[in-house]
């Protein structure tokens, strides 16, 4: 649904979504808005370093680094950080399945025990479409797999040995369940189909000259960050992991940039050819007719497709794994992509947030109404879902941009303290207009960053969750 904002007395800005590209000036102010999400998301979460690219007509327009990459030295995150990739690492699998399939070394429709004549599953034939849309009715890891990290498998065939005996949750075709041991088997065929290793295929034709690669978490790479995680709020190094598992469904690792311009390269057709993208980005229908997908999003051959809080067409991918959680995001018609990435696991929404880090970049939605940075407010009252908040909160204009800080409420403590990460940190709102007005901004709180927009009513409402909205008034006089 999309999201018009209005707010009392001030008349509707005549913005644009069409607006043309941003002049120089203008994108060293995206960059700095984009900067400065980024750092406040970090030190909101306490997620130790993250990193996060745009990419938009052709090349990177922005490469941002934030915090730590190894705690104990003190190293920092920078534009070279190779982090751990996780579940993005799946839309480079499908690349590289759509690349064999156009040179006719890989069927999508034809059974894979065809193509794989060792593989020896008592199973009904199951496509590779069906894999990449997590439809084959092959199961996530379950508890069996605990200790699956802690061993090294040389080839995908080993590591499909795992699973290959397994009963199946449903017959192919009826069911979406998400499965990465399914992009193991699609990782096995891409070795079986290419004659070389599946990580050594995605460096040399999924994503050359790209910094994509096997994990290298706990390896002598010098960029490779540490894997972190959370212990009831304290940040610990994560335990050693193999993920040779599963290098198709979760093994890669990349830089921010690589993983963004990877996005752009397959908007450009430069991975595969435009209509081989056009058909991934068609949802799989499941027996019954309906779209195979969950949480709002159809899935086409490993794609989620959606839209983002203006209706504007977005297809992303996420992950979360030890030390990990990640994004990529491509607004096609826009010619942009966004990646986002972290090196510790954490409860948020990503492409949410991935989208308003991009935000300062892209067109400016139509229907924003125009308010005033509330400089007297000290404090707000409203509501979050059904709960009455209010409290402390304190505003100021930096370098052109509208700054808040909103304290949190006890229910807002209650909601965000279940988390992980750390939970306890003021809200942040963001204003995304250099003069200094509020008709947007990005709500930086413990689970990402959430879209914030004045209404006629004098009130500021964000979507916080999908199910949990966040309305705020700000007392002007200062009472």
């Amino acid at each position: 649904m999309s999201k018009r904002s209005t707010t009392t007395g001030l008349a509707i800005l005549a913005l644009c979504a069409a607006a043309p590209p941003a002049s120089a000036e203008t994108g060293a102010e995206a960059a700095a808005i984009a900067q400065r999400l980024l750092d406040t998301l970090r030190e909101t979460n306490g997620v130790p370093g993250m990193a996060a690219a745009i990419w938009q007509d052709g090349r990177i327009v922005w490469d941002g680094a934030s915090g730590q990459r190894d705690l104990a030295s003190g190293a920092p995150v920078t534009r070279d950080t190779l982090f751990r990739l996780a579940s993005v690492s799946k839309v480079f699998t499908v690349a590289a399945v759509a690349q064999l399939a156009e040179q006719g070394r890989i069927d999508l429709d034809a059974p894979v025990q065809r193509q794989l004549p060792w593989l020896g599953a008592n199973w009904p034939a199951i496509t590779p479409r069906q894999l990449a849309a997590h439809v084959s009715g092959l199961p996530h890891y379950q508890p069996v797999d605990a200790n699956r990290g802690s061993h090294h498998y040389a080839t995908g065939r080993d590591a499909v040995a795992i699973f290959a005996r397994r009963d199946l949750l449903s017959h192919p075709g009826t069911a979406y369940s998400y499965s990465s041991w399914g992009y193991t088997l699609l990782g096995a065929m891409v070795e079986e189909a290419a004659g070389r290793s599946f990580p050594d295929y995605v460096a040399a034709e999924v994503a050359p000259g790209l910094a994509i690669r096997a994990d290298a978490t706990n390896s002598d790479d010098p960029h490779a960050s540490r894997a972190y995680a959370f212990d009831r709020g304290r940040v610990v190094e994560a335990p050693r992991h193999d993920y040779s598992y599963t290098w198709g469904g979760g093994g890669l690792g990349g830089t921010a940039s690589a993983v963004a311009a990877f996005g752009g390269r397959m908007i450009e057709g430069r991975v595969v050819r435009p209509e081989s993208f056009d058909a991934m980005l068609v949802p799989v229908r499941l027996a019954n007719g309906n779209a195979a997908g969950e949480d709002g999003y159809a899935v086409g051959f490993g794609w989620r497709i959606g839209v983002d809080s203006d209706d504007a067409p977005f297809v992303h991918h996420n992950g979360v794994t030890l030390g990990a959680r990640s994004t990529i995001g491509l607004w096609r018609g826009e010619r942009t992509a966004v990646s986002l990435l972290s090196n510790a696991a954490w409860i948020s929404r990503m492409e949410p947030t991935a989208q308003m880090i991009a935000a300062p970049f892209r067109p400016v939605p139509t229907g924003l109404v125009d308010a005033g940075c509330p400089l007297e407010a000290r404090r707000y009252s409203g509501t979050l879902g059904d709960t009455v908040v209010e409290g402390v909160v304190r505003f100021r204009v930096e370098q052109g941009l509208c700054i808040g800080t909103v304290d949190q409420h006890p229910a807002m403590r209650a909601y965000f303290g279940s988390a992980m990460q750390r939970t306890d940190a003021a809200l942040t709102i963001i204003g995304f207009d250099p003069k200094g007005h509020l008709a947007r901004g990005g709500l930086v709180h413990p689970f990402g960053i959430a879209d914030l927009r004045a209404r006629t009513d004098g009130s500021f409402v964000a979507d916080v969750t999908a199910g949990r909205r966040l309305v705020l008034r700000f007392d002007q006089a200062g009472r």
